[in-house]
């Protein structure tokens, strides 16, 4: 792209941009509470059965299974929520884009796979304040996976790196219900329940084929 159009911002338009232009992503709160595999699904997959001794222990080690899976695949198995902080170049275009860096298909069609919950900006005072952008002027895009603001404030920081923030919470992934997904996250179960220790004895451990990775390598996002 000529640097003219660098200078007339328009990676950070509507249409298009490139590079994406967020500065820093925050994740500002994730369940660490409801299950996904059920004690049920554990207790066959490791042979333990009419034993609740460990009952505690095992939902523990699937929340950690749950998390790794979600953290493996980019995908919210229960809603994920962040916040993206974005700098003043930003605003060198009408409408401006604020990309997302994580985004989420729903498991009801009909329904957005984010919510925006909302768009901020630390004013020009000194010091600082907060100050949130009304929702009717902004929109999500999930063509795009970014947020179209028709327009920002003038008094926004211009002294600060990042100065502008969106706060979003991602979907329930459809994925998550995918046989083959509960599946690898079963075989990772199997894996830590079997081996409490971040080190071996063996004289070598490979990775058995068909395994929670490549179950999963599939779905994971292609990056480019």
């Amino acid at each position: 792209m000529a640097a003219q159009d660098y200078i007339a911002g328009y990676p950070f338009a509507g249409v298009t941009r490139n590079p994406f232009n967020y500065v820093k992503v925050e994740q500002i709160d994730r369940d660490v509470v409801t299950p996904w595999l059920t004690l049920d699904e554990i207790s066959q997959q490791i042979n333990l059965y009419e034993d609740e001794s460990q009952d505690a222990y095992l939902r523990s080690l699937e929340l950690a299974v749950r998390q790794a899976v979600e953290d493996y695949l980019g995908l919210s198995i229960f809603p994920v929520t962040y916040r993206v902080w974005y700098g003043p170049e930003s605003l060198t275009a009408t409408p401006c884009a604020l990309d997302l860096p994580e985004v989420s298909q729903n498991q009801y069609p009909s329904q957005p796979g984010v919510t925006i919950d909302a768009v901020k900006y630390y004013n020009s005072d000194v010091p600082a304040t907060i100050v949130t952008v009304a929702a009717n002027t902004y929109q999500y895009d999930p063509t795009g996976n970014k947020v179209i603001v028709q327009s920002l404030p003038s008094d926004i920081n211009s002294n600060m790196t990042a100065p502008i923030m969106v706060e979003y919470c991602t979907a329930p992934n459809p994925l998550q219900t995918y046989p083959v997904i509960k599946q690898a996250g079963l075989l990772l179960f199997t894996h830590l329940y079997n081996n409490r220790s971040n080190t071996t004895t063996a004289n070598s451990m490979r990775e058995i084929p068909f395994g929670f990775r490549q179950l999963l390598q599939p779905y994971k996002p292609l990056v480019l």
